[in-house]
């Protein structure tokens, strides 16, 4: 926050310093209160608190984007591959993607265009996110409504783009056996396409026991992405419930700031972080998607990695 912004005032006329402004911000995002609610427990109006949140929010889109990368190192992503191998022993393994439901009250006209109404009847805004097994944010994609499924939403983002092009996810491969390689590649549930830098579920009604295996060691790698998302919402809890007729042009960027406060709250926390319980689901109400595209490229190194996992795969 710059110093143009030091011309806020509490209600009994005293100028409101940079320190406050920040608690003014940092409350409104972490309570889910309202404005009036917030301003009443400051002493100002619920004009100020809008106001200077909203310039929080420019300071951090401004400043904080270096809390939340790709990362950009040979030695960050081996760092990250090494500890998501420790979680169940996925090898080579990137990051875990999910998505989540910000809901929305809007009125009544802008719920007659149904453009944001999602399949579970609400109106939504998506989050996607793809996180480290720190639960750091690495990449996130929002703004798009509720009602498009995940695998859209992935398509819609530049991360897609770039692993399309062979420009992310490209780094080192590792051996599984000999003549068979295994690219970098992130994990995600089976809302989304099975992909060669995209690993996902086996879904068959009857699985072999290799195949069981694999799913178990997926889910548990995968759960990161889960346990992420819940965690922002409950520390952020302004996008945690129903947001009243929020501006669906600043939402985007206000839940782009409640990303980048997590990311620098987990870099002020010691590594015990990801021991933290789960304290509930970050969608509550909304079924499992499915997603019936699988690439054959893709279908068959997933055998190969089960195979590998369950000892079966020759040296």
């Amino acid at each position: 926050m710059t110093e143009k912004s030091t011309n806020f005032v509490f209600s009994n006329g005293n100028i409101m310093s940079l320190n406050d402004q920040v608690a003014v911000a940092l409350r409104r995002l972490s309570s889910g209160d309202s404005l009036i609610a917030v301003a009443d427990s400051f002493g100002t109006s619920h004009s100020t608190v809008s106001q200077v949140t909203w310039r929080f929010v420019e300071a951090m889109e401004e400043r904080g984007l270096r809390h939340l990368q790709w990362p950009s190192t040979e030695q960050e992503m081996t760092s990250v591959k090494s500890k998501f191998e420790r979680l169940r022993g996925l090898p080579n393994c990137c990051g875990a993607i999910d998505t989540t439901h910000i809901t929305m009250l809007l009125s009544s006209s802008e719920m007659e265009s149904n453009v944001w109404l999602d399949r579970e009847k609400n109106c939504s805004m998506i989050l996607q996110a793809i996180v480290d097994p720190n639960m750091r944010f690495r990449d996130i994609v929002t703004g798009w409504p509720g009602k498009m499924n995940d695998f859209s939403v992935l398509q819609s983002s530049s991360f897609f783009k770039l692993c399309e092009k062979g420009e992310r996810l490209n780094g080192n491969k590792t051996n599984l056996s000999e003549g068979t390689e295994l690219g970098e590649y992130i994990v995600g549930d089976s809302g989304f396409p099975l992909l060669p830098w995209l690993v996902t579920p086996y879904r068959a009604k009857e699985l072999s026991k290799t195949e069981a295996e694999f799913n178990k060691r997926l889910f548990a790698t995968r759960i990161v992405a889960q346990r992420a998302l819940a965690r922002l919402k409950e520390m952020w809890r302004i996008i945690q419930g129903v947001m009243w007729r929020p501006d669906k042009h600043r939402l985007p960027r206000i839940i782009l700031t409640c990303c980048i406060l997590h990311n620098i709250v987990i870099d002020m926390e010691d590594e015990s972080v990801d021991e933290l319980p789960l304290s509930h689901h970050h969608d509550t109400g909304y079924k499992q998607e499915i997603c019936e595209f699988a690439d054959n490229t893709a279908s068959f190194m997933r055998d190969k990695l089960s195979f590998y996992l369950s000892g079966k795969l020759p040296p």
